[in-house]
């Protein structure tokens, strides 16, 4: 039986899954982190435009930023405000500390790449394989030796390792001039 806290945890995090399911507000999140100072709904809505729309912010025709301005405004600022994401004033929005609280829900791949736990799992069998090669002596030692091998793995798993942290640090939201 689930106790009341693991309930209530279980809750918020389907809550905040349903919040980040929406690519609008994932944007407007984005954008708010970006600039790192409360924000107009005006910038808001241009910039959220822009970047659905694929085209730069002077390009937006004021019915494209009006879409946007009055969907942010009647459903999607609310819902964050609601959720206790935002400070929302009706023309000016704001970070409230719950929102670094999101990147622990956003292990953001790109989609020209494989997921990161996917990947350690092929390193994985690849340095099983080596390791098991080495211990039924299969792996050739003459040019490489054993320590040599050890270290190869290790330094797969260590060079990788690095790249997944920086690579998760630029791909946060706020971090990059577009929303990943």
């Amino acid at each position: 039986m689930a106790t009341q806290a693991e309930t209530r945890s279980n809750s918020s995090q389907g809550e905040i899954f349903d919040l980040l399911s929406n690519q609008r507000r994932r944007y407007a999140i984005h954008y708010c982190k970006r600039e790192d100072d409360p924000v107009t709904l005006g910038d808001l809505a241009e910039h959220v435009a822009a970047w659905e729309l694929d085209k730069e912010v002077d390009e937006i025709t004021s019915a494209e930023r009006k879409r946007v301005y009055t969907s942010l405004q009647q459903t999607h600022l609310p819902t964050l405000e609601r959720a206790n994401i935002i400070e929302f004033d009706d023309r000016t929005i704001e970070l409230t500390d719950e929102a670094a609280e999101l990147e622990v829900y956003l292990d953001i791949v790109p989609g020209d790449s494989i997921p990161w736990g996917v990947y350690y799992l092929g390193l994985t069998v690849i340095g099983s394989v080596v390791m098991g090669g080495l211990w039924l002596e299969v792996v050739p030692t003459e040019t490489v030796s054993e320590l040599g091998w050890a270290t190869l793995v290790f330094a797969l798993f260590a060079i990788s390792a690095i790249v997944h942290v920086v690579q998760n640090r630029r791909m946060r939201l706020g971090e990059m001039e577009q929303p990943p």
